[in-house]
């Protein structure tokens, strides 16, 4: 589902696991995005963040910046760990991806 997120857009853990049908398991999310990387193929981690927009898995990408870089390379402005105009921002899975 990570892989469905548009470049310059951004979701949280919890929309993720409300998606899935888990809502009270963001942090399983967050466990699964730290991982990601192993996985053998592109996984876009870094547009997954928490509720309030804050980059609170940004020490799961080889840099104290990288996340916020990764972003802004996309248009997404981060000041201070927190993405600016996250609202703006924001893909809803619930919202965008239809499943029937």
């Amino acid at each position: 589902m990570v892989e469905l997120i548009p470049e310059g857009r951004v979701t949280s853990y919890g929309a993720i696991a409300r998606y899935l049908g888990t809502g009270r398991s963001s942090r399983m999310v967050g466990w699964a995005m730290n991982a990601s990387h192993t996985c053998g193929r592109y996984i876009p981690a870094h547009r997954v963040v928490n509720r309030n927009g804050l980059l609170t898995g940004k020490h799961c990408f080889g840099g104290e910046n990288a996340m916020a870089q990764l972003l802004a390379s996309e248009g997404v402005q981060v000041d201070g760990d927190q993405i600016i105009d996250f609202k703006r921002h924001f893909w809803d899975p619930a919202l965008e991806l239809d499943i029937s």
